[in-house]
């Protein structure tokens, strides 16, 4: 009797084999169709909120594109109307000029610069309500640039300055009278009367001192509080070789004029 080869599965082997491989199959079947399932849920579910977004984010950005040439042409408008502004001033057509500052408008540069210009004019008018009102609008405006803010509160505080209190004066220029501000000067020499007012002296002869020993300090300035300076008993002079050149006057000729 011939016997089985050992790797010849029996009927029943046989039978359970195709039974698992078709199981195999169906249950690929059902993955797949569950898979295909939720992307048609999820699509039905999100797809339109989802193509809204993409839509908006669209519409966005080239509104953005719109916004930054309108921008762009809004700027070269506003500098060409505050060249010609310029030229009219210049002229003395001070009526035009106005005019034309008076058109530009809005938080741009050029449209902070020409609000500046009309508070000058106003002060140049002697009307130095209107022009201490623009100088403060600049001053308060945070899309202007620093300087400009800078300067505008000078100049506010400087056509306000018999109006106000030593300690208003103090406390609106403290921070531009420090050394290394661009406008240190011109408010340390401000800020220094109005200790002189409050009866610092000590305070207001250190502060003439620093000014006149700053290198920024024009000389027409320097002159001032060095003599300021002096008569509060303060020696603000490092250098005095350096300031009689300054001066164009000979160390000779001084000693001549002392005696």
């Amino acid at each position: 009797m011939a016997r089985k080869p050992k790797n010849e599965l029996s009927r029943d082997d046989k039978k359970a084999r195709a039974e698992a491989a078709e199981q195999e199959a169906l249950l690929r079947e059902v993955d797949d169709a569950v898979r295909q399932g939720d992307f048609e849920s999820f699509a039905t579910t999100y797809g339109k909120p989802l193509m809204g977004v993409v839509i908006v984010a669209l519409a966005a950005f080239g509104g953005y594109i719109w916004w930054d040439n309108q921008q762009e042409k809004t700027l070269e408008g506003q500098s060409e109307a505050l060249v010609v502004a310029l030229d009219q001033l210049e002229n003395g057509n001070n009526a035009s000029a106005l005019e034309g500052l008076e058109g530009i408008e809005g938080d741009t540069t050029p449209a902070i610069s020409a609000k500046l210009l009309r508070a000058g004019m106003a002060s140049e008018a002697g009307n130095s309500e209107e022009a201490a009102k623009l100088f403060g609008e600049v001053a308060a405006d945070e899309n202007a640039p620093k300087l400009l803010r800078d300067m505008a509160t000078l100049r506010r505080v400087t056509l306000q300055y018999d109006q106000m209190k030593p300690a208003d004066v103090i406390a609106a220029l403290q921070p531009l009278a420090t050394p290394g501000e661009p406008l240190f000067a011109s408010a340390g020499e401000i800020v220094a009367h109005a200790y002189l007012k409050q009866g610092k002296r000590d305070e207001a002869g250190a502060l003439f001192g620093q000014i006149a020993r700053d290198d920024g300090t024009p000389e027409g300035t320097r002159a001032r509080v060095l003599n300021m300076a002096g008569v509060l008993g303060v020696d603000a002079v490092d250098d005095v070789d350096a300031l009689l050149e300054t001066q164009r006057v000979q160390p000779d000729d001084a000693e001549t004029a002392s005696e």
